[in-house]
Order: C-alpha cells, then structure tokens, then sequence
C-alpha cells in the first residue's frame, strides 16, 4: 500500500512541475524566444502527419473495418474547424467512435 501511495505522490510531484515549467522559464516580463515559436507554428500542421500515420493501416473493406475510424476523424477534424476547440473535439470524437465500435 506505502509503494502505491509513493508511486502516485512522485508522479503528481512531477506532473506538476511540468505543468509550472513554461511559467517558470517563461513567465515574467521576459519574451517567448523564437524557437519555441517557431515550434509553435511548425507542430500544429505537422500533426496531420500523425493522423496519416494513425489511420495508414485502416482496412477500407466494409462498414466495421475502416468506416469508423474515418467518420470519428472526420467527425474531429468538423468539429475542430466550427468551433475551435480542442478538448471538445478529441472528446467527441472518442465518444463517437467509442459508440460506433458497439454497434
């Protein structure tokens, strides 16, 4: 129980100083320096690599094989351009596919 209780304090303890590292190095009067901006604008279009990548083995055979991962993206991918929203748009589109897997 004791080594259960460690591994989940050391874990919170690192999350969060993750977590308060950018504000840390960042935070203040000092600017973002130009690197991680350019990462910034740089790794946002470099995820639709990563989407390729996902979906690449994708059988496209019948209804249960391909469809549904590629109605759950495309559902991602809607949602993302007509709100703008992040969070909401991976969370329904796990929550879509989720449900068309139990169908």
């Amino acid at each position: 129980m004791s080594h259960a209780i460690a591994v989940v304090a050391i874990c919170a303890v690192v999350t969060i100083a993750l977590r308060a590292l950018p504000f840390v190095c960042f935070g203040g009067k000092k600017g973002v320096p130009r690197l991680v901006s350019a990462l910034g604008e740089t790794l946002p279009p470099a995820m639709a690599a990563l989407v390729v990548y996902c979906l690449k083995s994708v059988p496209f055979g019948t209804f249960g094989d391909g469809a549904r991962q590629l109605i759950a993206a495309a559902a991602v991918v809607a949602l993302h351009l007509w709100k703008k929203n992040t969070l909401l748009s991976i969370g329904v589109g796990t929550a879509l596919y989720m449900l068309l897997i139990r169908i």
